[in-house]
């Protein structure tokens, strides 16, 4: 149960505002791609049909890319206002990325969606086109920046302690940059987006066909949408094994948590297909497993062990302790900076220092800490398993569905044949899906990193602003109902494009450019 405190409170409110971003960035991503590709088709072929399909779709681009900004620019706020002790801690290295984000992927982005969308009669064909590439390019250059940052938040490198600053202090950029664990989020993020934009594109389609309207650009656009689709939910599934395998590297609590992995199993490790977790006796009922697919998939070898749950707990206990050395050390040089004892003892075990800060939760001084609390405080490392376990399953199946959707409308596109009522209404239903497996991913990304912040440097009870419940309630409260209402409206505009349909939105009264002689 949710208790009112700030830092529930500040969680679930970057939580809400964090998944109500998420639902326009990756429609953004796929989109942006989908319209360089049909106005490329455009510049070479130099029939209409496809500029109006690529001003068509990036009408629905432009709406969504409206959103999205609107709700992305408030998050970043949040660092100030909620978590600022995490803005004072971390902020040297978290920051750079999104500075850099802001001032250049964002500005690219912004600068050459003005041109897309007023720079028809203005620009020549390649000039436009090169401005579409740029507005796709632009779109994942932002979300390269955004997931460096959190990819850092997953696995700090490049980075250490200064205990004369008390924060955080960057060392190098380009281990910041080159996280393993931030390329395969940025990889894996960004073909999800490529098939939510693939499967809105593929459900819009089939709607106009069944109701047997605009059947040119519809079969047009599906056959873009299966091609582009198809390539992007296989390259999801494969990129989410390099996911799996940088989790594995770096986050063996996670992983465990997400198979519901209690003790720690022979090598290789089986894939838990079913099970219903038990946390309280620390087992699953009615478990059923695929024999070694775990450990080839999670260390890519048959004699790598990955630990259980109860063993992590364990190793948890013994870093808490080793970090209580280095937190005395702390004390005892903030008390004497001339202490090169101390110093030198703080260096040799700072690497376990945000595990003794995990006891602030009991008590304010750790070092008074009993064995009963340091064990608590072990198996506070321990997200939630059900959660955890159940979101990914049903995020991997949904992929999979993914695979097979595309590769149905892709026959049928090369064939020809878009008259089958029933894939047709699969292909509408299916539109929501994406979304729901995008969100799941993040909610498996950021849930199973708890309790950090930063993972193994800061808990995420420390990090959070001076603040009463009160307030945070407040602003939690507003930005439900805002963001509640561009959703609506994002729907609402959204539906009332797609029901007119391109021959009526393209008209010159609903915001499109009448075509120049040229063309």
């Amino acid at each position: 149960m949710l208790d009112f405190d700030p830092v529930s409170l500040s969680r679930l409110q970057f939580g809400m505002t964090a998944l109500y971003h998420f639902l326009f960035v990756p429609l953004t991503l796929g989109l942006s791609f989908l319209l360089a590709i049909m106005e490329s088709v455009y510049v070479m072929t130099g029939r209409p049909i496809w500029r109006d399909m690529t001003k068509f779709w990036g009408k629905l681009f432009g709406i969504n890319f409206a959103m999205g900004v609107a709700t992305g620019i408030t998050m970043e706020f949040q660092f100030g206002t909620n978590w600022a002790y995490y803005s004072h801690y971390v902020g040297d290295i978290f920051g750079a990325p999104l500075a850099i984000e802001g001032l250049m992927a964002f500005f690219l982005e912004s600068s050459f969606v003005g041109l897309f969308f007023f720079g028809w009669n203005r620009l020549s064909k390649t000039g436009h086109l090169a401005v579409t590439w740029l507005v796709a390019i632009g779109s994942n250059l932002s979300a390269l920046w955004i997931l460096i940052a959190n990819g850092w938040m997953q696995n700090p490198v490049g980075a250490v302690f200064n205990p004369d600053t008390m924060r955080m202090e960057l060392t190098s950029f380009w281990e910041l940059m080159f996280n393993p664990v931030a390329q395969a989020k940025f990889v894996h993020t960004v073909s999800a987006g490529y098939v939510t934009g693939s499967v809105f594109m593929l459900s819009v389609s089939a709607y106009y066909l069944l109701k047997g309207r605009h059947l040119a650009f519809a079969k047009r656009s599906m056959i873009v949408a299966s091609a582009f689709g198809l390539a992007s939910a296989l390259s999801v599934v494969v990129l989410g094994d390099e996911s799996g395998y940088s989790v594995s590297e770096h986050q063996k609590m996670k992983l465990a948590a997400i198979e519901a992995m209690w003790e720690t199993e022979e090598a290789p490790a089986g894939f838990t297909l079913f099970a219903i977790p038990d946390v309280q006796n620390r087992t699953n009922h009615e478990e059923v497993k695929v024999p070694w697919a775990l450990g080839l998939i999670a260390t890519r070898s048959t004699d790598t062990v990955l630990p259980g749950i109860d063993d992590l707990v364990v190793k948890a206990e013994e870093r808490i302790r080793d970090g209580l050395i280095a937190y005395d050390a702390l004390e005892r040089l903030r008390a004497n900076r001339a202490d090169a004892e101390a110093r030198a003892t703080l260096a040799a075990h700072a690497d376990n220092l945000g595990h003794a800060l995990l006891l602030k939760r009991y008590l304010a001084d750790p070092r008074k800490a009993d064995d009963a609390t340091i064990a608590k405080a072990a198996r506070d490392t321990v997200p939630g398993v059900g959660p955890l376990f159940w979101s990914f399953r049903v995020m991997v199946a949904l992929g999979f569905f993914f695979i097979g959707l595309f590769a149905v409308a892709f026959w049928r596109s090369c064939r020809r044949n878009f008259d089958h009522p029933l894939f047709l209404k699969i292909c509408l239903w299916s539109m929501p899906l994406p979304w729901l497996a995008a969100e799941l991913g993040w909610f498996v990304a950021e849930y199973g990193r708890q309790p950090w912040s930063i993972d193994g440097v800061l808990p995420t009870f420390l990090g959070v602003s001076s603040v009463s419940s009160g307030q945070v309630l407040f602003t939690l409260t507003g930005f439900v109902l805002f963001y509640s209402s561009l959703a609506v409206v994002d729907v609402v505009l959204m539906r009332k494009y797609v029901r007119m349909g391109p021959s009526e939105a393209l008209r010159p009264g609903h915001g499109a450019v009448s075509p120049t002689p040229a063309e």
